[in-house]
């Protein structure tokens, strides 16, 4: 099969990429006659997306990406929304880290604007003679796709009415791809069907999730019965995120909450899958090693959330809560703590909080300690939602925290019916 990155005319290399995003879905459309700065236009839904492509065998440095920018900033540009930058060698070090840093002052610009007028803070298309920095999206191409978060916002197109939460830690073995799974089959008893996107490189949600467990390539989904009797199922469906961008408009319509299981390196999740969240969860275990000195791994990571994303309301989680009463008192002192500052880090940022835990929290129990078992007898997928005794902690635990994540968010407006 012809390799298009075999093509050294960089005409026939950015017609190549020109198809490819036609193919999914957008208007292309090639810039005027002695137009410099961007080699292609791309229009859907009323976004104008200024795109530049390079066929470079060497990586693309940081002062390509500057002059890119420096077009963006033109009055000439005022019309997009943003720029696309597509390379087929790559990116210098350099020139990642300071479109991290551009992302960064977008966010606060636009922060700012909401705040001095939300009703005017359109971040898309910005009016004509508008100042200010605009975001550039790298992506990488290779074999013959568009890698990288280039669309997200604007290629998934997500359900009307859908809720995107987050599960993220930036330290392992805090219990954050099952805090997921069992949020989903929460939200699944309550009668929605859900997305999970796999966005750890284990991609352990499709193992634990397939139907084949031998078979890298097999389906990951499962239906979960109504909690009320005379209700119908609904189902989970686990997703990568490629998957998720191509998906068709009506393939998951019925699909009103998607929850992400984040990779625990921050910095490899999609830029603008995170900014379209409107929930994050950040579960942590009550030890002196969960919460950390100062609470620095929690705060860290709504420090990176936030960065990318100006609006997601962000929640710590208490999970594998020990409620004997041999720890009752060492329990209250490190709730205490960990209470103490992250109330000093909501002084910036008052749309983080602690559930408290007599609230909401994930209590420390073996179906969830074995969850998984299924892969290794080869059973059928399933979640730690069993009772034992008549009594699931696990279902129980997950119900609670759903509640509660409705309670004190808009995530109750999905009971509504539908138009």
């Amino acid at each position: 099969m012809h390799d298009p990155l075999a093509i050294k005319d960089p005409e026939s290399f950015e017609k190549h990429i020109g198809v490819l995003f036609q193919n999914a879905g957008w208007k292309v459309i090639a810039p005027p006659a002695n137009t410099r700065g961007y080699d292609l236009e791309l229009q859907r839904d009323g976004h104008r997306i200024a795109v530049q492509v390079k066929n470079y065998t060497r990586k693309c440095s940081l002062a390509d990406v500057e002059k890119f920018r420096s077009f963006l900033e033109l009055p000439l540009a005022d019309g997009f929304a943003y720029g696309v930058f597509v390379s087929a060698s790559g990116f210098s070090k350099n020139a990642l880290l300071d479109v991290e840093a551009n992302q960064r002052e977008v966010q606060e610009t636009r922060q700012a604007a909401a705040a001095a007028a939300p009703s005017a803070a359109q971040p898309t298309p910005r009016p004509a003679g508008a100042r200010g920095p605009k975001p550039v999206k790298l992506v990488e191409y290779r074999d013959g796709r568009l890698l990288g978060a280039a669309l997200e916002a604007e290629a998934s197109q997500p359900p009307a009415n859908c809720r995107y939460i987050g599960v993220f830690t930036c330290k392992g073995g805090v219990g954050k791809t099952t805090t997921a799974a069992h949020l989903a089959g929460a939200f699944a008893l309550m009668g929605h069907d859900v997305i999970l996107l796999d966005l750890d490189p284990d991609q352990n949600l499709h193992k634990l999730f397939r139907a084949d467990t031998d078979n890298a390539d097999s389906e990951a989904s499962l239906f979960v019965p109504a909690l009320m009797k005379n209700q119908p199922g609904a189902t989970i469906t686990v997703l990568s995120h490629a998957q998720w961008q191509q998906s068709q408009a009506g393939d998951y319509r019925d699909a009103k909450v998607v929850i992400c299981d984040c990779s625990p390196v921050l910095a490899e999740n999609p830029a603008g899958l995170i900014g379209q969240f409107d929930y994050c969860i950040i579960p942590t275990t009550l030890n002196p090693l969960g919460i950390a000195k100062n609470a620095n791994v929690i705060t860290r990571t709504f420090e990176h959330i936030r960065s990318l994303n100006p609006r997601a309301e962000l929640f710590c989680l208490i999970n594998g809560y020990d409620s004997s009463k041999a720890v009752e008192k060492k329990n209250e002192v490190l709730l205490t703590h960990l209470q103490k500052e992250i109330d000093r880090y909501a002084q910036h940022d008052p749309k983080c909080r602690l559930i408290p835990p007599d609230e909401a929290k994930v209590r420390h129990s073996s179906a969830l300690l074995y969850w998984g078992y299924h892969i290794v007898d080869g059973s059928r997928p399933q979640l730690a939602f069993r009772e034992v005794a008549g009594r699931s902690y696990p279902r129980t635990d997950f119900l609670q925290l759903a509640e509660y994540l409705e309670n004190h968010t808009d995530l109750a407006t999905l009971r509504e019916p539908r138009g």
